[in-house]
């Protein structure tokens, strides 16, 4: 249920493209206490963007889950900023995190709704 989406400016090889969407998965499960079975990441590379007004090393990240309470975003932020940082070499200063809680019977999974 819970799904995070990475977007950012620079080029990723495949396997490092990869290499973030496997990590943050096990993170974001970690993070939420949630089965790292139901978490979906996706990692968009080279996309045009600008932050400040400037196209410096930047990511864009969605985090949306059932549950998701706010009393934990900050440190779901410092771990993926440092996650993120890790993997792509982009400031934590340049990364945006959006964070919503998803209603159940706003979340669609197997035909159904939770």
């Amino acid at each position: 249920m819970p799904f995070l989406k990475i977007q950012t400016n620079q080029a990723l090889s495949e396997a490092d493209s990869k290499s973030l969407a496997a990590r943050s998965s096990a993170l974001v499960a970690e993070q939420l206490g949630k089965p790292e079975r139901y978490v979906m990441t996706s990692v968009e590379t080279n996309t045009a963007m600008q932050f400040a007004g400037n196209d410096a090393p930047l990511a864009y990240l969605e985090l949306k889950s059932i549950g998701l309470p706010e009393s934990i975003t900050a440190d779901v932020s410092h771990a993926l900023c440092d996650l993120v940082a890790a993997e792509t070499g982009i400031s934590p200063e340049r990364i945006y995190i959006e964070f919503a809680d998803a209603p159940r019977r706003m979340w669609g999974w197997n035909g159904a709704t939770f």
